[in-house]
């Protein structure tokens, strides 16, 4: 492999793994607070890409809708990310209001919670081939796509777009994590969901506005997924999903930055392995990866071990 196809393959791991940062960041947020596994994450960036495609092509027809003005691509991009992220977010929520909140009122074991997330996420799939049907969709193009080279190695602006975006996600979720009061209440309700109450924080709130923020990622992972790979399909969401939760644990679920870097290794272990190998054997030689990584620190590289009262 000579440098310049090294690092051709590293712009191509990072666009790759940006996507699978953004949806590991919906899952860490979600454990890191109910310690809940939302195995339906993955259907709602199904959900999100789906959504995106009906908005931006109502939004192209401003041609035929007789508006007073005629809106570019690019501000079609802006408008229908903001709106994606506010729609799927309302389905994050109606989620968690009807299947995971009666289960935590009731004092569900977890065992029961995660055969309701596992079919919540089947019947989101399912609900959308029946009304969609099985034909593949192709997303319009909204941002003109425009190709540099430099020093041999090729890259356009929607594969910055996404490595950027992703970035700036992060840093916007540490900051809200870590410097807010609904992020200093959602640390605390990791810690003891019980004495928050004690304490006055609105236990129901805080675990909404997790949500929000989950599904908000899921949702521009969708439409960025999309904007870079324009086929849609009511099943993209399943693999993609299962490959960022395994992102997120190795990275240390309930982690931010462990579902950050774990996203990134999962997307370079891929794209080099593919690079190197057969692409027939790309998911087997990373799980195996992955699965050594995970021997090695069981709690992830960012993990740490809860310690559990009996």
């Amino acid at each position: 492999m000579t440098l310049e196809m090294f690092f051709q393959h590293f712009l191509n791991a990072l666009q790759w793994g940006s996507f699978y940062a953004l949806i590991a960041l919906g899952y860490t947020l979600v454990y890191g607070v109910l310690l809940l596994i939302n195995f339906a994450h993955g259907d709602i960036f199904m959900v999100g890409a789906y959504i995106a495609f009906f908005i931006a092509s109502f939004l192209l027809g401003s041609y035929s809708l007789q508006l007073p003005f005629v809106l570019d691509g690019n501000t079609i991009f802006v408008i229908t990310v903001i709106i994606t992220m506010v729609v799927t977010s309302c389905v994050g929520v109606t989620i968690e209001r009807v299947a995971y909140r009666p289960l935590r009122k009731k004092g569900a074991g977890r065992l029961y919670v995660v055969i309701t997330a596992l079919m919540c996420g089947l019947v989101l799939e399912n609900g959308n081939l029946a009304l969609l049907g099985a034909s593949r969709k192709s997303f319009p193009e909204l941002i003109e796509k425009s190709i540099y080279t430099i020093g041999g190695i090729t890259f356009t602006n929607v594969k910055i777009l996404v490595i950027v975006t992703t970035i700036l996600v992060f840093i916007l979720l540490e900051t809200i994590v870590r410097k807010t009061k609904l992020g200093m209440a959602m640390r605390a309700i990791s810690y003891d969901s019980v004495a928050v109450l004690l304490m006055g924080i609105p236990l129901d709130v805080v675990i909404v506005f997790t949500f929000i923020l989950g599904s908000s990622m899921a949702a521009l992972a969708g439409v960025l997924f999309v904007t870079a790979y324009p086929v849609l399909e009511p099943y993209m969401g399943a693999m993609v999903g299962w490959k960022a939760f395994i992102a997120a644990v190795v990275g240390g679920i309930g982690e931010i930055r462990g579902a950050f870097v774990g996203g990134f290794i999962l997307g370079f272990i891929e794209i080099y392995v593919a690079a190197v190998f057969p692409s027939t054997l790309r998911d087997l030689i990373a799980f195996a990866i992955l699965l050594l990584l995970l021997s090695l620190k069981p709690t992830g590289i960012f993990g740490i071990a809860r310690a559990q009262k009996i």
